[in-house]
């Protein structure tokens, strides 16, 4: 479980400061803990999300453009649950997945998430939003039959920083 978060990290990307490579600064969280069991869509941090607000914002956007998530074993680390969203599109159920892509980017977009980072390239696309302190990774891998799309985002605050550390430490230790 540690190492899969571990590698959801290093696909997702984690950490304040800036997205490297880039030079583009990402947001850092307004809050010094992840607000785990927030009622609203925004916490009182300052308006920073959490991961309840920013699982709602994916799977609207998401659905309104075709996808299903896709059902899956939630190996998300418990520790890491506040601070680590994952949502992964159907493969089988999506009509034109480029274009729900697109449009799910584009509704993400439209609620606030500013693009960051895009890399397309040989069937893939990788696209980076950021929105009060939390990175998203939106994906679309399509290639000689193969598709995959997720949606992966992770909170940039120090508290989540250092338990993606820590997460990323034990499975380190366990290989």
């Amino acid at each position: 479980m540690a190492a899969a978060a571990g590698v959801v990290l290093l696909v997702a990307g984690c950490g304040g400061g800036s997205d490297k490579g880039t030079g583009v600064a990402a947001p850092s969280s307004g809050s010094s803990a992840p607000a785990g069991s927030g009622a609203g869509a925004e916490a009182d941090t300052g308006g920073s999300l959490d991961a309840a607000a920013v699982t709602k914002e994916i799977s609207a956007a998401a659905t309104a453009a075709g996808f299903t998530e896709e059902p899956s074993s939630d190996d998300i680390p418990a520790p890491l649950k506040p601070c680590m969203v994952s949502w992964q599109a159907d493969d089988k159920k999506v009509t034109d997945s480029r274009k729900s892509y697109d449009d799910t980017v584009a509704a993400l977009a439209k609620g606030g998430w500013r693009e960051s980072q895009n890399v397309d390239q040989k069937g893939s696309v990788i696209k980076s939003l950021d929105k009060a302190g939390w990175t998203l990774k939106a994906s679309h891998h399509g290639q000689g039959g193969f598709l995959m799309v997720s949606f992966i985002a992770t909170d940039n605050g120090p508290v989540c920083e250092k338990l993606f550390q820590e997460d990323l430490q034990k499975s380190k230790t366990k290989q």
